[in-house]
């Protein structure tokens, strides 16, 4: 699966690591997250991330 990269804050989203900051469990690939889902760290916005 593909990580994705905040582009204000450089957090990276590695899905087979998930997001332990959030309680979220390995598996879950960028685009199944919410909407409304926000960068753990700056709370940016799920558009704010790019591929990498």
């Amino acid at each position: 699966m593909d990580r994705y990269k905040c582009t204000i804050c450089g957090h990276v989203y590695d899905p087979d690591i998930g997001e332990r900051l959030q309680n979220l469990p390995a598996g879950i690939a960028f685009e199944n997250l919410p909407p409304d889902w926000q960068c753990p760290v700056c709370c940016a916005c799920k558009d704010d991330f790019r591929k990498v």
